[in-house]
């Protein structure tokens, strides 16, 4: 070896020896906030990016949470037999963020920005309801349950590749709400009946569709529409619309009861304010949310009231109840993410999917707040509303043969997964075996 290359040799070795070490860069989806293979990232503080791989939302959609804004999400149910929505829009000045996906026009939106009232972002949330309804795990596993009012009918669908099936072909008079007990292996239906004749109903089927029997006879209820279950509890709650009251059952239809009575008679009837339509669930909490849908003129509200009816009270006398909003044109179906305090609704005056949080904003109240977060417009006749929160979805659907879809909670990333699916009243979510 001559001299140059001897030198040669020696550079590369001190190079080599000297070279500061190299940091693993490997990709910490939790530590960085950003999602590998399409999952979603979180950050400890300031904004969050979500990458969404679920199939069909839209990919590399950002929420900035500046910590602080208001919230909003929906659930809505209403009845299927009244007039016309009117589109009435929601009354005086709404300064929240509109961070609308208008379906009519299949417009997406790919950011939010969050003004933040000091809870989670929607993005970061990765609770489960405690009522045992919503699906767990596997995406590949889950299916829609949901309600096609004209032809009378279960059907079903798995999200990741829909394809709608009938489930149950004859389902009754009017089927409204849908609750899922996968553990339990059923599938339970309201079903209004003919509203004047005071003949509503619930029935169940097994997951497959077989064994279809009724719990709760013609005339248990009046006109039962959204649908809701506790497993553990072994309940089944429900809004009673011309009934006008919230009910609820064991899961084999015995023992049914009233927790809230709105108004009765006949000529109480006849005024929409009293009508409850959806209902919601926080079981843990001990809270039964509703709404009383109003008439599309800017009357409706959402309401809450412990479960446990106070001593020396009565469902009609009972004096807890608490209005979370007033003034919506006509809220139908609910939904709550408990610990995010968020409740979600449909709204068919306006044709919305919708969310707020459940505390009222410091300085206003249910009738002056205006904090209401629009997620979906453009959805016909909007009655159903259902939540996914471990995949931080909303399902919706059209009681006037529109989409059934979903969006993020946040707003962003609107999907038809199954366009122009029939005149559809309630869905609901199971993760099959």
């Amino acid at each position: 070896m001559d001299l140059r290359a001897a030198l040669i040799g020696m550079s590369f070795l001190i190079i080599a020896c000297t070279r500061a070490p190299v940091p693993d860069r490997s990709l910490d989806a939790h530590a960085d906030g950003v999602a590998a293979s399409g999952g979603t990232g979180f950050m400890a503080d300031g904004p969050s990016v979500t990458m969404d791989g679920n199939g069909g939302g839209a990919a590399g959609t950002a929420t900035v949470d500046a910590g602080g804004g208001a919230r909003a999400d929906a659930d809505v149910g209403g009845s299927r037999d009244d007039a016309a929505a009117d589109t009435t829009p929601d009354v005086g000045p709404d300064p929240t963020f509109d961070a609308t996906s208008d379906t009519s026009a299949g417009a997406r939106n790919d950011a939010t920005v969050d003004m933040g009232d000091g809870g989670a972002p929607a993005d970061a949330r990765t609770d489960v309801p405690l009522d045992g309804t919503s699906p767990p795990g596997d995406p590949a596993k889950l299916a829609m349950f949901y309600l096609d009012i004209t032809a009378g009918r279960v059907m079903t669908s798995n999200v990741q590749n829909p394809k709608p099936r009938v489930l149950v072909a004859s389902a009754g008079q009017g089927p409204d709400g849908v609750a899922v007990d996968m553990a339990g292996g059923h599938v339970y239906w309201t079903g209004m009946g003919a509203p004047a004749a005071d003949d509503g109903f619930i029935m169940r089927s097994d997951l497959d569709g077989t064994n279809v029997k009724t719990v709760v006879p013609p005339g248990g209820t009046y006109t039962p529409k959204q649908l809701k279950l506790d497993r553990a509890g072994g309940k089944l709650y429900w809004s009673d619309r011309e009934g006008m009251r919230v009910q609820r059952a064991n899961l084999d239809g015995s023992n049914v009861e009233s927790l809230i009575i709105v108004a009765t008679g006949d000529k109480a009837r006849m005024d929409a304010t009293n009508w409850c339509v959806g209902v919601g669930l926080d079981i843990a909490g001990g809270w039964i949310y509703w709404s009383q849908k109003g008439t599309g003129n800017g009357v409706g509200s959402l309401r809450r009231a412990p479960l446990a009816i106070p001593a020396g009270q009565t469902a009609a006398t009972r004096t807890d109840i608490q209005i979370i909003y007033q003034g919506l044109p006509e809220p139908i179906d609910i939904d709550v993410d408990v610990t995010a305090g968020d409740i979600y609704w449909t709204d068919r005056g306006d044709d919305t999917v919708n969310r707020a949080p459940i505390a009222i904003p410091t300085g206003f109240t249910a009738a002056t707040r205006r904090d209401r977060q629009i997620l979906v417009r453009g959805v016909r006749e909007a009655i159903g509303v259902t939540l996914d929160l471990p995949r931080k979805k909303a399902y919706y659907t059209s009681g006037a043969n529109g989409d059934l879809g979903r969006v993020n909670l946040d707003g962003t990333g609107n999907e038809p997964l199954i366009p122009k699916a029939g005149n559809l009243t309630g869905i609901a979510l199971g993760e099959l075996p």
